[in-house]
This record gives C-alpha cells, sequence and structure tokens, in this order.
C-alpha cells in the first residue's frame, strides 16, 4: 500500500521534521516477516498513530525510525535526511523516545533524569537547570516540589509526565512513544491523554505514537494507520475518515461496530447543527417574557442581554408576575464551547439529564443542541460510512 498520497498535512512548525518510509521492510532471519514494505509519510508537526492487533509490527515501524531496530529493506528518511547512512547514536539524541514503563532511572532524581540528554550533547548547567525547569512546568509538575524527587517517589502519571519531559529536553524534532500510558488506570489515561493533546498544542512535534487502544488513537490521533499481520497498513487516514470509511472489513473489524459513536468524538458541532429556541431579555418584564413565549408556542426560552450573553433560561410557569426576567430565570447548567464535539455535547445532556445543550463563543450565544438535533447531527457524522465491505481486497 502506498500511503504517502494523503490530504494535505499541516504546516509545518519550526523545528519539525517529516519522516517518510520509503519500501521499508524488517525481515527476520528465519523468514519472518515483522513489517512488508511500507511506504508511509508521518508529517510534520503531526501526532501520527500506528494502531493494530499484537504482533503487527507497530513497534518495529516505530523502532526503525531510531535504529533501535535496524530495516532489512528501504529507506527511512528525517527531514530530507537518510537515517541509516548516519551515526545511530547522534541520531537517536535527536528523537525523543517514550516507552510504556517511563524508563526513568531509579537512583537520579527527576531534575537529572530530565537533563539527561542535554548533559550527553555538552550543555552548561545554567542551562540544563533552566530547560528542566521550564518542561517540568510544561508537562505540570512543579520543578520545586517534584525536580528532586525519586521516581519511586512519583505517582505512575507524575512518571509519565516525567517521561514526557526527559524526551523533550533537548528539543528533538522527532517524538517516539510506545503504548505511553497504558501502564497508568483509566482514569488518569485520560487526563494523561488531555494533558499531552495540550502539549502538543504548544510544542507541534512530528509524533510517532503506537497504540492498541482504537479509543486512544481516535481521540489523540491527526492520522491513523491501522496495521495487521505481517506489518501490512491496511488504511492511513484521519480519525474521521477511518471511521466513516473504513478502505476493506479488516478495518471495519478493528474500528468497531459502534464506528458511528465513536466518530461523535471526532466531529466538531457547526451551526448547521443547532436550533434557535425564543429568546427574551434579561431585563425584560415577565408579561413580556410570557408574550415572547406564548406567539411562539414555546414552554421555554432563552435569557440573553443586549450582548447575546448568556444568563440562563426561562420556563412559561415562571413567567407571570410583575417582575423581572432576572429575578425568575434559572441557571444554564448545560453548555459546550463552540467548536467541542458532538460527544462532549452528549455527554453534558445525560450527565446533567438536560433536554438541550447551550452552544457558546466565549460568553455569546449561539444555539442549541437538542436530542432530535444531536441525532440529525450523528446521521450527518456517519453518513459517509460504508455499509458493506465484505470481501474488499487491501488497497
Amino acid at each position: 500500500m502506498d500511503a504517502t498520497a494523503e490530504p494535505t498535512a499541516l504546516a509545518a512548525p519550526t523545528g519539525a521534521e517529516e519522516i517518510r518510509l520509503e519500501g521499508v521492510s524488517k525481515v527476520y532471519p528465519d523468514g519472518t516477516v515483522g513489517v512488508a514494505e511500507l511506504d508511509l509519510t508521518f508529517a510534520a508537526g503531526e501526532l501520527s498513530v500506528l494502531v493494530g492487533p499484537s504482533g503487527c509490527g507497530k513497534t518495529t515501524t516505530m523502532k526503525m525510525v531510531n535504529r533501535l531496530v535496524e530495516p532489512s529493506t528501504g529507506r527511512i528518511l528525517l527531514g530530507g535526511e537518510d537515517v541509516t547512512r548516519v551515526d545511530a547514536d547522534g541520531l537517536r539524541r535527536r528523537i525523543g523516545y517514550v516507552i510504556q514503563n517511563v524508563g526513568l532511572f531509579p537512583h537520579q532524581t527527576v531534575r537529572v533524569n530530565v537533563g539527561t540528554v542535554p548533559r550527553l550533547l555538552g550543555w552548561d548547567r545554567t542551562r540544563i537547570r533552566a530547560r528542566v525547569d521550564e518542561l517540568l512546568e510544561l508537562v505540570g509538575l512543579d520543578p520545586a516540589v517534584h525536580g528532586d524527587r525519586y521516581p519511586a517517589q512519583l505517582s505512575g502519571g507524575q512518571r509519565q509526565r516525567a517521561g514526557v519531559a526527559r524526551a523533550l529536553a533537548a528539543d528533538p524534532p522527532v517524538l517516539l512513544m510506545d503504548e505511553p500510558f497504558s501502564a497508568v488506570d483509566p482514569v488518569v489515561r485520560e487526563r494523561l491523554q488531555s494533558e499531552f493533546l495540550r502539549l502538543q498544542a504548544t510544542v507541534r512535534k512530528t509524533i510517532v505514537f503506537v497504540t492498541h487502544d482504537i479509543e486512544e488513537a481516535v481521540r489523540i490521533g491527526d492520522r491513523i494507520a491501522v496495521m495487521s499481520s505481517g506489518g501490512h497498513v491496511e488504511q492511513y487516514a484521519t480519525p474521521a475518515e477511518l471511521l466513516g470509511r473504513p478502505a476493506n472489513e479488516f478495518v471495519a473489524d478493528f474500528v468497531g461496530a459502534d464506528r458511528g459513536l465513536k466518530r461523535l468524538a471526532v466531529t466538531g458541532i457547526t451551526p448547521e447543527d443547532l436550533e434557535h429556541p425564543p429568546v427574551v431579555q434579561v431585563d425584560d418584564g415577565l408579561g413580556d417574557a410570557r408574550a415572547v413565549l406564548t406567539r411562539a408556542r414555546a414552554r421555554w426560552a432563552v435569557v440573553l442581554d443586549e450582548n447575546r450573553t448568556l444568563h440562563g433560561w426561562l420556563s412559561i410557569d415562571r413567567a407571570s408576575g410583575t417582575g423581572r426576567v432576572r429575578d425568575v430565570c434559572r441557571r444554564m447548567e448545560a453548555w459546550v464551547p463552540v467548536g467541542a464535539s458532538l460527544k462532549a455535547a452528549f455527554a453534558q445532556m445525560l450527565q446533567l439529564e438536560a433536554g438541550w445543550v447551550a452552544v457558546l463563543d466565549g460568553d455569546r450565544f449561539l444555539g442549541v443542541l437538542t436530542p432530535e438535533s444531536l441525532h440529525a447531527a450523528l446521521r450527518r457524522s456517519v453518513e459517509g460510512a460504508v455499509p458493506e465491505t465484505a470481501g474488499a481486497t487491501r488497497s
């Protein structure tokens, strides 16, 4: 499969480098094919995920990038340079590496661990200390609190954060991550994923991330390569395309029959999804508000001010008497920012047992999602799905 002909990549940030695999394979002495001939491009500044069942070659593929595993055939180009023709140790100092069990040196403090590669590169102590403090703060660890602790004195999530900081210490253009969050419990794992996405939005490295979990792949990846046994890439696509248009039966089975629901997590709310209920002003009299609701034949209205800032909602039952709307309107608990996913809106609806969710741009009210409009948005999100893939061949 030639996976280089993909949609236009994100603009490459300064310091990020493209990784290109050209005819790369790994065949072991006994003839076992670990990775088939791959033509695959990891775009500069993107987070690319390798996902697939155990033994499909995803970790082997990643390790060939920094030559922890030497390829049998083909070329691997990092920023246009063939990595098989450069010094392996020097190459690895240019590439950050994070593994499942972190790999921190247990006899060294967090500060010393994070500064490992800068020391090998000959940085002076002042520069190393400043860089370590900067990175610890970036990954959410207080240098004054955690810098002088040893790995055994940290929680699993804190060790993972320290491992990411160490991988970023020398500001490498590329980061390789081998199931880095799989050893922690689900709650910590979700927090680490969120923090990592925040971090990537700041540093914009070229990242190759290995996981066996399609949920994790869909949540964090800009693009996902689904691999099968023998090291074949069955499909390489954005999460939305992967879930909406599986290339063949293998991919459809791997992403799951609930791929439509998974796609909620990667489908943003658009203005076309929103409904527009009646609006009353926060300083309106209750009589005027009731008249608005009566004309609209509605049971409730959104309460805004002149700047369309959301103040709450008003039911027709409360729109009586001589007071003002601001005195009796109720707080709007269920809301999401514009650009949030349909999954986030659905979660708010379920958690708060709300009949609708407000969508805001900052403080400005845009509209609401109801169960009916969310269902319509769900149908829109999966309208490109392939209903039948039986008999499809590998592309």
